[in-house]
This record gives structure tokens, C-alpha cells and sequence, in this order.
């Protein structure tokens, strides 16, 4: 029989947080672009993640029967504002500075389209995906 010490819990690797420059545009007092911090989550909790962004849509043409959809963005907003450790996207006075409420809608107007994108893939590397969920869905349409 195997040696099945290797999969208790503190025995695992834990995952470190990763830095990571997301934008040019914050600089530090040292004048050098502001490290953010991206964490990994738990596979539960990005099932809480996932169900909160999906809907059932009525399958056309049958009575009572519903297919569950995923709002894919909304689900990627959600995992990339859950995964910053740093800045505290939650800070109210951040928030009160760009006129929003909540960290995903922070996130939203605090990058650039190009930098959120790239920021979004990033928190999805960390998480262990390898190929961005966008990606993923793209290749399944095809």
C-alpha cells in the first residue's frame, strides 16, 4: 500500500501569493510601478463563485425544463476581485475615489481595458488554469 502521508493537509505545498506590476499608472513614493498581490482560491470557492454567476434560461420549446448559462465575464470579474490580496480592493475610501461599490466594479475602473484583461489572466495562471476560461470557451464553440 502507498504512502498516503504526502496528501494530508500539512503535507501539501501550500500555493504562495503571487506580486505582480498590473499597471505603469500606480507608482509607489519610490517612483517604481505598485506590486500587486493575487492569491489562490479553494475549488469550493470557486464553485460558490461560479453558481453565484449562473442562471437558469428556459430551454425553448419545453415546458419546465431550464439549461443552466454562466456569465463568464461576471465570473471573471468576481474570481480576479476575490484573488487581490493587494490593493484592499473592498476599501471604502478606494472605492468612494473612482465612484463605485464593490471590488469587481473597482477592478473594472481601475484598469484599462488591456491591463484588466491581462490582470484577469493573471489571477487565472495562479489559480492553476491553464488556458484562460475565455479561451476555453472560445475553443468549445469551435
Amino acid at each position: 500500500m502507498s504512502n498516503l502521508s504526502a496528501f494530508l493537509s500539512q503535507n501539501a505545498i501550500k500555493v504562495e501569493n503571487e506580486k505582480y506590476v498590473t499597471s505603469k499608472r500606480f507608482v509607489g513614493e519610490d517612483g517604481k510601478p505598485m506590486e500587486w498581490e493575487i492569491c489562490a482560491i479553494t475549488s469550493t470557492e470557486d464553485e460558490e463563485l461560479r453558481k453565484s454567476c449562473t442562471r437558469k434560461v428556459p430551454v425553448p420549446g419545453k415546458r419546465n425544463q431550464f439549461t443552466p448559462e454562466t456569465d463568464y465575464n461576471a465570473y471573471l470579474g468576481k474570481l480576479a476581485a476575490r484573488c487581490t490580496v493587494f490593493p484592499n480592493l473592498n476599501d471604502a475610501e478606494l472605492q468612494t475615489s473612482y465612484g463605485v461599490m464593490g471590488a469587481d466594479a473597482l477592478l473594472k475602473v481601475m484598469l484599462t481595458p488591456g491591463e484588466y484583461a491581462d490582470y484577469l489572466a493573471k489571477v487565472q495562471e495562479v489559480n492553476g488554469f491553464e488556458k484562460s476560461l475565455e479561451e476555453a470557451v472560445e475553443e468549445a464553440k469551435n
